[in-house]
């Protein structure tokens, strides 16, 4: 691809500026370079909890929230339970996933963050180590086996996704919520 020519002779035109740049990013993402070669891709949110790195799909999650202050304690639940938080008017329970699956304590710090489930019945925000933003797979680069990780998620694991010599194991939110180990709270 040729260097493209720079825009500072635009600086004083908004709009043509932004038209250039509309016109030059859709010349980009059009190139056959951009687009994976089966054409279908899967789109996930990338997640790091004790120190590996998960991904979980798009659709199961609604949002990243920062951790919400403060936190009412529910009593009688299990110690994984942190408690309640108000997001925007609705309860939500926070779960420390890590120590839910028995890795130890989600350590706070300036990147831990809530993973909001979305699930139409069963309201969660699970706290993680760190969340990374989107990662895309193509579909051709997905495999039904599940690699070995260090806290007790396998039967949660929906496969992973490999790209060169990483694996990336692929946690399905819809199956942790909906198992009756995770609704079963009280202590």
């Amino acid at each position: 691809m040729a260097e493209s020519p720079s825009l500072r002779h635009l600086r004083d035109e908004p709009y043509e500026l932004l038209a250039e740049l509309d016109r030059r990013g859709r010349a980009i993402t059009a190139s056959p370079d951009a687009a994976p070669e089966s054409g279908h891709e899967w789109v996930g949110v990338a997640l790091r909890m004790a120190g590996e790195l998960y991904l979980v799909a798009r659709e199961e999650t609604r949002e990243v929230l920062g951790v919400p202050t403060p936190l009412t304690r529910v009593p009688g639940a299990k110690g994984w339970i942190l408690g309640l938080a108000s997001v925007r008017g609705q309860l939500l329970p926070v779960i420390d996933l890590r120590q839910y699956l028995e890795g130890g304590v989600t350590p706070p710090s300036r990147t831990t963050r809530l993973v909001v489930v979305n699930h139409r019945d069963i309201p969660a925000g699970l706290l993680v180590d760190e969340v990374l933003g989107f990662r895309r797979f193509a579909e051709k680069e997905f495999s039904a086996d599940v690699p070995t990780t260090i806290v007790r998620c396998g039967r949660y694991l929906a496969g992973s996704f490999r790209r060169d010599a990483e694996q990336f194991p692929v946690l399905s939110l819809r199956r942790l919520v909906e198992d009756p180990l995770f609704s079963g709270a009280s202590a």
